[in-house]
């Protein structure tokens, strides 16, 4: 299982993602990426409107789906 931190984008350990859960999301290993971009919230894990993420830059995550 891979950690993304939510504010830099960048993998982070199992130790981070337990010290700042709010932040931090577990991915899912999805086997093909395609083009469609998705966001989803850091705190939550529900997918949000491109408004929102705009809104909340360092809790939502921009993804490849």
């Amino acid at each position: 299982m891979a950690y993304r931190s939510a504010i830099t984008g960048r993998y982070v350990s199992k130790a981070v993602y337990a010290r700042h859960p709010k932040t931090t999301v577990k991915e899912s290993s999805g086997a093909s990426k395609g083009n469609k971009t998705v966001n989803r919230s850091a705190i939550t894990g529900q997918f949000v409107t491109d408004t929102y993420a705009a809104s909340h830059p360092k809790t939502t995550l921009t993804e490849k789906v």
